[in-house]
């Protein structure tokens, strides 16, 4: 593999470490972003959104989620997702693994372990 590889995440994120610690343990090559430090762009977040819909993207189960008002948490539709999102990037589902051509969302080894075989 190469290091066209990147994954996206925030660094303290538990997932994250497993996830990094399973590339680095199969000797997978890959670039991290950490969209908590660096942000994230909104093609690239609209683009995870297409292939994957805002609903698995955008992590409603996280604190940040949970905290917003609830003129926020409602009526949310994919470009308010991303708004969302943009605004605090915490909210992202983590990690995204990018594969180049698609993109993985969420930790399971076995995913992993089929998508890079």
């Amino acid at each position: 593999m190469t290091d066209a590889i990147t994954i996206y995440g925030i660094k303290a994120c538990d997932t994250m470490k497993k996830a990094r610690n399973w590339l680095d343990e199969h000797g997978v090559a890959y670039g991290f972003h950490d969209y908590k430090a660096a942000g994230i762009d909104r093609v690239t977040l609209s683009g995870w959104v297409a292939e994957h819909g805002w609903e698995k993207i955008l992590n409603r189960t996280g604190t940040t989620f949970r905290k917003l008002p609830d003129a926020d948490r409602e009526g949310i539709d994919a470009d308010k997702a991303i708004d969302l999102m943009l605004a605090q990037p915490s909210m992202i589902k983590r990690p995204v693994l990018d594969l180049g051509g698609r993109t993985l969302v969420g930790f399971k080894a076995e995913h992993y372990a089929e998508a890079l075989a």
